[in-house]
């Protein structure tokens, strides 16, 4: 890569529109050969779209795509691969009951006589593994090996059928410290050979280890490329999450909080979340930040749950409890409202009126139906309370609109009078007067007494909101700020790094 190279790649004006949603909006994007460029942004930016506009899986709205000097129009991924873009995603898009000859050579096995000759395919591919420094045999069902060899051989494949850019979409995600580096030994020889990779990953450390650029997005924009060598992560992070974080004065009116309701004592789940521990006082609110993949919604999911501990206690009012699913969560009165409302939340075809009432049904058992009379009072009420804009009551809870979907799913665990909330990504994707609607009703139940744990990526509702606010990176509990340490710069130096904070100042 020089300076007056052209780009292998160069993708301008990018456009894509789906019902309802610009989810890009004039992206540009320049990859050079012999570059490893890292595409950043939280859930939402629009990085898998781009992705798909790039390699045919989706078919762009509007802009230009230019490769290696050449306008292409991909419209398929076999298309892309064809032209030279080739994808390796986190789930390993391979064959498991092949050998890795096999799925190297798929598609275009080599013949002898017409007929598929085995012993020169697995020569060929213990030739083109050995380039990439695996000493495998390739007449092995690809299942013998490990997941990050797995990857060097859909790497292999790619790179083999394309040849001039590589995308690994969250390669790493599944992968040891060790096969981490396995993997980024063969994308430094892929640099080494010219080709334009891009590194998608949540994990920051690894992009300031194998990256030259990065291009932030942001809500379907590019809001920023820059040469990493000449930025901080804290640089980065602010970029992704769209903060002014200069430390200033925020009147929270954090009240008192009550007795403790929930301890969690060291939980955890090997390979989802590193152990933390964490008390949550009734009339508190308890922010958790972090970035994609920091473990968010994987602490919300334990708590709720969704999946398993396997490590750790859990004490509610002083009397430790199991919760193995979220209905023993629900019969404790915990609440969930899942950060993907859309399918972990709603049931679309179902009424509003049926998906308010779901979560109290079913705490009260299938065989015991609550009276018609009793739904409609229920639900008629928490759509005054909440203002939920609607036609009726019968109509199908997908046609009303995302703020008006989430005051309907908040409604759900409100009937159950619920003693502890968790709201994951409560505003997310919503209109500005919903948004302000529910921070007022968060607002609301802690001053009547609910404890409830927020996590969210908008910096300043948790600093407006929160009595406290718990910072998770890679994963793992790294910092909790209490009282003047609560700021929207202090929680993006917890997540860059572990500087030391700033207080703030009156």
């Amino acid at each position: 890569m020089t300076d007056d190279a052209p780009p292998m790649l160069h993708a301008k004006g990018i456009s894509k529109f789906f019902p309802g949603t610009i989810a890009l909006d004039d992206v540009e994007l320049q990859l050079f050969g012999g570059e490893v460029h890292a595409l950043l942004g939280e859930n939402g930016a629009g990085k898998s779209t781009l992705i798909k506009c790039l390699t045919g899986a989706y078919q762009r709205d509007g802009g230009t795509v230019t490769l290696d000097g050449t306008e292409v129009d991909p419209q398929s991924t076999a298309e892309s691969q064809r032209l030279g873009i080739g994808t390796v995603y986190q789930e390993v898009n391979l064959l498991p009951n092949l050998t890795v000859a096999e799925n190297l050579y798929l598609g275009r096995q080599p013949l002898r006589w017409g007929l598929l000759s085995r012993r020169r395919m697995n020569d060929l591919a213990r030739k083109t593994l050995a380039g990439y420094g695996l000493d495998i045999d390739p007449g092995e069902p690809l299942t013998t090996y490990s997941v990050a060899i797995q990857q060097v051989v859909a790497i292999a494949r790619a790179v083999e059928m394309s040849g001039k850019v590589l995308i690994l979409d969250e390669p790493t995600a599944s992968l040891d410290r060790d096969e981490v580096q396995l993997l980024f030994s063969v994308v430094r020889q892929l640099k080494e050979r010219g080709l334009a990779i891009v590194f998608i990953t949540h994990f920051l450390d690894q992009v300031f280890e194998i990256s030259d650029r990065a291009t932030i997005l942001r809500n379907g924009r590019v809001v920023g490329t820059r040469d990493l060598s000449q930025v901080t992560q804290k640089d980065v992070v602010t970029l992704m999450l769209g903060r002014q974080l200069e430390a200033r004065v925020h009147d929270r009116k954090a009240g008192k909080a009550g007795k403790p309701l929930i301890e969690l004592d060291k939980i955890g789940r090997r390979g989802m979340l590193e152990p933390f521990s964490l008390t949550i006082h009734e009339g508190e609110v308890v922010g958790l930040a972090g970035l994609l993949g920091s473990g968010r919604t994987e602490a919300a999911n334990l708590i709720f749950g969704v999946v398993q501990t396997d490590q750790g206690k859990m004490t509610l009012r002083g009397q430790q409890i199991t919760i193995s699913n979220p209905r023993e969560a629900v019969a404790h009165r915990f609440a969930l409202c899942p950060e993907d409302r859309k399918t972990e939340g709603i049931v679309g075809d179902l009424s509003v009126r049926d998906n308010i009432i779901l979560a109290l049904q079913a705490r009260q058992g299938w065989l015991r139906p609550i009276p018609r009379g009793k739904i409609n009072e229920i639900a008629e009420s928490y759509v005054r309370a909440l203002d939920i804009r609607l036609a009726s009551l019968d109509m199908p809870i997908r046609l009303l609109s995302g703020g008006n979907q989430q005051k309907a799913l908040l409604a759900r665990w409100l009937a159950t009078n619920p003693d502890f909330l968790i709201l994951d990504e409560p505003t997310r994707g919503i209109d500005v007067g919903a948004h302000a609607e529910i921070i007022a009703l968060i607002e609301q139940l802690r001053s009547d007494g609910m404890a409830l744990l927020v996590a969210s990526s908008e910096l300043e509702e948790l600093v407006a909101y929160s009595t406290r606010v718990v910072v998770l990176r890679d994963r793992k509990q790294v910092r909790e700020l209490t009282g003047s340490q609560i700021t929207p710069d202090n929680i993006v130096q917890a997540i860059a790094d572990d500087s030391p904070l700033q207080e703030e100042r009156a």
